[in-house]
């Protein structure tokens, strides 16, 4: 998440979360295709993962608060597809093609579908692991403006190590293109008082999966 409007931990005034009981896995036919489009164009390789989860926090504030789940990843998807002219801008706003296709060095295909696996992130350390449980750390103060998952609300605060979860792909690399960049990532602990202030409820808790380089010892 950058500075936009698509981190929106800690930020006021926009109501209760409501849960909808028996909530189904899509409300309407177009997002179970929009999924199936982001699982296959993903397939292509143009883009990580992250590359798509940084696609949509570039929208606009206004569309992204006025657009369903599956809106922002279709919307995040057109913008991904016309940045790697696989489609134009004209044709978007046409609705149809207006020239031939891009040719792709990869094909989905149904044997391929049927054999797909959830990917892994976990990646071969290049050093030791930093922390241990245990350890007080300060999570750094930035600013990108490129993708990161590290949230405003908790920028800058004094938590505890609860685990060590490996090494994985670094999501603020991996977003623009710089490569897997492996990093440790761990489980960090903090007070509601930390988070939010002294009128928070001192018995309350809350973790987040902190990679190493957003975190400082003390």
């Amino acid at each position: 998440m950058t500075n936009s409007i698509h981190d929106m931990g800690g930020m006021h005034g926009f109501g209760p979360v409501v849960a909808e009981p028996n909530e189904p896995p899509f409300h309407e036919a177009w997002e179970g295709r929009v999924l199936a489009m982001t699982r296959g164009t993903g397939y292509t390789g143009l883009w990580t993962l992250d590359g798509f989860r940084a696609s949509m926090e570039g929208l606009p504030p206004v569309t992204y608060l006025s657009s369903s789940y599956y809106e922002r990843w279709f919307r995040g998807l057109e913008r991904l597809v016309v940045a790697h002219g696989l489609v134009g801008e004209d044709e978007i706003a046409a609705g149809r093609s207006l020239r031939p296709g891009v040719r792709l060095n990869r094909k989905l295909t149904l044997d391929d579908v049927k054999a797909a696996r959830a990917p892994t992130f976990e990646r071969p350390a290049p050093a030791s692991a930093r922390f241990k449980p245990g350890d007080q750390v300060r999570t750094r103060i930035i600013n990108p403006v490129t993708h990161t998952r590290l949230p405003r609300y908790a920028r800058g605060k004094l938590g505890t190590v609860e685990a060590v979860r490996g090494c994985h792909v670094f999501p603020d690399s991996a977003a623009i293109g710089a490569g897997d960049n492996p990093q440790w990532l761990y489980t960090v602990v903090f007070t509601a008082r930390e988070l939010w202030g002294e009128e928070a409820d001192p018995t309350v808790t809350s973790s987040i999966e902190a990679f190493e380089p957003y975190l400082m010892p003390l």
